[in-house]
């Protein structure tokens, strides 16, 4: 199959079945003797658990289900649905028959839903009536439309065409070779249209693999809380995960309700993207900010201690004696409390999708709370590199997976080599070409440099990078994840290419915001808020915070608040809540020009 077209005809073959398919996967798991439960999912207001044979007997069933609606290998079909028990189940039958998973975003708009169907050639959807966008039906060329509330049915319908030829379904599980199609993972379309990339078998099987074999990352005896989308490359990796290597996965629908379940589930791990620890940053501060007299000496005093110890913690050496005490009494004063409040078991937090701003790592650090950040893309399944507790360097994505080829080109390009690289962009022969190298290697658009002891730092998008009307090369994303560190900011769109300095728009986070309007006896009034002199100095202030660390090039010069957030109705962030720039800036061009036109209202 040659590189740059990409079918998925070419994609298989009829060899007997490697063991590197995700349906040896789940049979291996399902196979094993496991008494922890498998999942954990919310039903009549309590947790329930769901145990691996009860999984393994309704896989099989809606498997069959499939077979018995003519699904077969190699036949595109989509999932649209929240991190439920239902949308797992779907993924793994169609892995079972080989059909090709194609998953789309929840909160996809119906543009965005018809475009992936009919660029997927995706025959029919399951989907979440919750999140079931208007005329579906009239989406596509699609042969069927099975609700998640009907897969009940279509697993009696399953069990009947067992019963009928019994045996069909392990014969289908067979003849899978580990080249056939798992997924077509399509990316957040930042720049466009999304691409879909297609992505093999053991990509993910080795992907899989790879993360269970990294040191203190999963371990088997995980209680993992699961409130990514699942349509997300990391979200489908954590569920195989757990399938692979046994943890608990508990399923939440509604990322909003993170912080209300946290003391029912009681997770050992937390996979999140940063603006998570960035709210619960603010809040634990903001809690520590109210303490007062001996409390208050009590919390400077283990955050301090927090903070000397951080150094042995990232890299996995012992604390000195005196520090080693002093630590201990500040974990049973102060690190537990904050600990209970996330359920009280947790071991460490996974950051991936965005920059985690270095102090928001400390932070946590000091708490006795590691965040583990990682990179990665779904060109090359999930991810390539990542901090592993007691081998943490904050500002960095870590080290390169054992067995993963990562190297920096000449420009700075970050190049990644291995059998978890996908197999191409679906029907997008130049893009292919342009993505994936005669020798194998993926050509990622990020930027970023290795440090003598093999950590990895990112710098930007490669195109995104702006060089200012003096020549100077700034990176956007950075600064925006620092700007996005500001409790009162929700999300950051640095400007500044061919201009002659950095500027910023900025929108406001609604609970920091209304919360700092109450305590002035204001309304929360979201447009007056953003032209408010006093919300505009606290801004400024924080501002100089971040402009202090950098080099007066990178310094944000002018800022403007704008009267609403960024929105994916508009098209201006994607499913993921990446920034669209060009849509954005296009949006909000007025504002921009009035960054760089003198107008005094933009920002001092």
């Amino acid at each position: 199959m040659a590189r740059s077209t990409v079918s998925a005809a070419d994609a298989g073959s009829t060899q007997e079945s490697s063991g590197r398919t995700v349906a040896a996967l789940w049979r291996e798991a399902v196979g094993e003797p496991r008494t922890r439960p498998a999942y954990l999912i919310e039903r009549d207001g309590g947790w329930q658990e769901v145990s691996w044979d009860e999984m393994a007997r309704r896989v099989d069933d809606l498997a069959n289900g499939m077979l018995s609606l003519g699904i077969r290998r190699g036949d595109p079909v989509a999932i649209l649905g929240r991190t439920t028990l239902e949308w797992v189940q779907v993924d793994l039958a169609l892995a079972l028959v080989g059909g090709i998973g194609v998953p789309i975003y929840p909160n996809s708009s119906s543009d965005e839903c018809r475009y992936i169907l009919d660029h997927s050639g995706a025959v029919g959807i399951f989907v979440d009536d919750a999140v079931r966008p208007p005329a579906l039906e009239r989406t596509g060329k699609l042969a069927y439309v099975v609700p998640f509330d009907g897969l009940d049915r279509l697993a009696e319908q399953g069990r009947r065409h067992a019963a009928e030829r019994p045996g069909v379904l392990d014969e289908t599980v067979g003849a899978l070779d580990e080249t056939d199609v798992f997924t077509y993972q399509y990316t957040s379309g930042t720049t466009g249209p999304p691409k879909a990339c297609v992505v093999q078998h053991r990509s993910y099987v080795e992907m899989t693999r790879a993360a269970a074999r990294l040191p203190g990352l999963i371990e088997g005896e995980e209680v993992v809380l699961l409130f990514l989308p699942l349509a997300h490359n990391f979200g489908r990796l954590l569920h195989l995960a757990g399938a692979h290597v046994g943890f608990t996965t508990a399923l939440l629908s509604d990322p909003l309700r993170v912080r209300d379940v946290l003391s029912d589930v009681r997770p050992t791990l937390l996979p999140s993207v940063p603006r998570l620890y960035e709210k619960m940053q603010a809040a634990v501060q903001e809690q520590f900010a109210e303490a007062r007299g001996v409390r208050r000496r009590l919390v400077d005093w283990a955050l301090a201690v927090g903070y000397r110890a951080s150094p042995y913690k990232q890299r996995g050496a012992a604390l000195p004696r005196a520090l080693a005490l002093q630590h201990h009494v500040a974990h049973r004063l102060v690190y537990s409390r904050i600990k209970e409040r996330l359920g009280g078991r947790l071991r460490a937090a996974i950051s991936g999708g965005a920059p985690l701003a270095k102090e928001v790592g400390e932070f946590f650090l000091a708490l006795d709370i590691p965040i583990l950040e990682g990179y990665g893309q779904s060109e090359c399944t999930t991810a390539c590199t990542v901090n592993l507790p007691g081998q943490i360097r904050f500002g960095t994505v870590g080290r390169p997976f054992p067995g993963f080829e990562v190297r920096t080109a000449e420009d700075g390009e970050i190049l990644v080599r291995g059998e978890t690289v996908f197999a191409g962009y679906l029907n997008d022969e130049e893009a292919t070409r342009q993505t994936l190298d005669a020798d194998g290697w993926l050509r990622t658009g990020d930027v970023g440099w290795f440090d003598a002891d093999g950590f990895l730092t990112l710098t930007d998008r490669k195109k995104d990078i702006i060089v200012t009307a003096g020549g100077k090369n700034v990176s956007p994303q950075n600064l925006e994840s620092a700007l996005k560190g500001i409790p009162l900011v929700s999300q950051a769109l640095v400007v500044g290419d061919r201009r002659p300095y950095v500027a910023a728009l900025l929108t406001l986070d609604e609970d920091e915001a209304g919360k700092w309007a109450k305590e002035r006896g204001w309304s929360v009034d979201f447009g007056a808020l953003s032209s408010s002199p006093e919300l505009r100095d606290e801004l400024q202030t924080a501002v100089d915070r971040v402009n202090d660390g950098l080099a007066r090039f990178e310094q944000i010069k002018r800022f403007a608040v704008l009267p609403r957030d960024f929105s994916a109705e508009e098209g201006e962030v994607t499913p993921t809540l990446k920034l669209r720039r060009r849509i954005s800036e296009q949006h909000f061009a007025a504002e921009i020009e009035r960054l760089y036109g003198g107008d005094s209202a933009a920002s001092r």
